[in-house]
């Protein structure tokens, strides 16, 4: 009970300054979306009005607290350039960043767990060198260069895949709307698989090496244990906590989304929403996605060390 009051109360603590630091630095962020920089044709009056309606016109302290309370009610405002509530604009875009980043994250893990203990055991093999060098690749490929790249050669020049966006102009109904929507999301994950593959495999690679070198791992194969129970029992057990680890830091991503790939690739999700509310200074979109967020990074680590404390006990101890 103590270690989850601890934990309570330092995702609170933590949510308190991330929300004083977020506001603070949104407000003095230049130009603003009732300042008239981005609209030349708004008159003192409309501004004036709209500052009213938004409670912009209050003092930033108590503009501060307003929002903070709201903030117990899942209320994070309303939008400046839509006119409808953040969580209904929210709802609108997450259910495809959502199902984007969880198919990438699941694949990318997936790979890279195979392909990092692959090229540990043929250490210095053609089959290491080979995983080694695509992981470089992967890891210093730009995602916006990559998917432009992709998108000329698959789309363009082949077609093969739909350039942009999310359906076609005459999406087909039950089951093939579905298959439609697939068929146009496989580029963009792709290439979000790609770009992820290269950092996590060289660092599952670099620990699967270290517990190779551990002396349980001599001692069971001078057992005569198969390689396949070695990597069973041994050698991923020992692998779980850091990975663990990153899969909660992952989470946020969940939410987030990839602001450039789906500006890119023309998807309506969190990611292009994000981008299209800096850009306009939509500002209790950006705060709303921002907690989110940050809420999700706190949850995420919570979580993980809570699996980690029953994947190893010398943790609790």
């Amino acid at each position: 009970m103590k270690s989850l009051l601890r934990s309570f109360l330092y995702t609170l603590l933590m949510l308190f300054l991330i929300s004083v630091l977020s506001f603070g630095a949104i407000h003095m962020a230049p130009n603003s979306f009732m300042g008239g920089e981005l609209n030349p044709n708004m008159t003192p009056e409309a501004i004036a009005q709209l500052r009213s309606i938004y409670g912009l016109d209050k003092p930033l302290f108590q503009q501060y607290i307003d929002w903070v309370i709201n903030l117990f009610t899942l209320n994070f405002g309303i939008s400046f350039v839509s006119g409808s509530q953040v969580s209904e604009v929210v709802a609108d875009r997450l259910p495809v960043t959502l199902w984007m980043n969880i198919i990438a994250m699941v694949l990318t893990f997936g790979l890279s767990l195979w392909m990092g203990v692959k090229a540990a055991l043929m250490h210095g093999k053609k089959v290491d060198m080979f995983i080694s060098q695509f992981s470089l690749i992967s890891f210093a490929m730009p995602s916006y260069y990559l998917a432009l790249v992709v998108m000329m050669v698959l789309s363009v020049a082949l077609g093969w895949f739909p350039i942009a966006g999310m359906h076609s102009l005459e999406p087909p109904e039950g089951l093939g709307y579905y298959i439609d929507m697939a068929w146009h999301l496989t580029l963009p994950i792709a290439v979000m698989v790609f770009v992820g593959v290269g950092s996590l495999v060289l660092y599952i690679r670099s620990l699967t090496l270290e517990i190779l070198k551990s002396d349980y791992i001599y001692f069971a194969r001078s057992r005569g244990i198969s390689e396949n129970k070695i990597i069973r029992y041994y050698i991923l057990p020992n692998l779980l906590p850091p990975i663990v680890t990153m899969l909660g830091l992952s989470l946020p991503g969940l939410i987030g989304g990839s602001v450039i790939l789906e500006s890119i690739f023309g998807i309506e999700g969190m990611g292009q929403l994000f981008y299209l509310s800096a850009m306009s200074r939509d500002y209790p979109v950006i705060m709303g996605i921002l907690m989110m967020s940050a809420f999700l990074t706190l949850i995420g680590n919570q979580i993980a060390d809570a699996v980690l404390l029953k994947l190893n006990p010398f943790v609790r101890r």
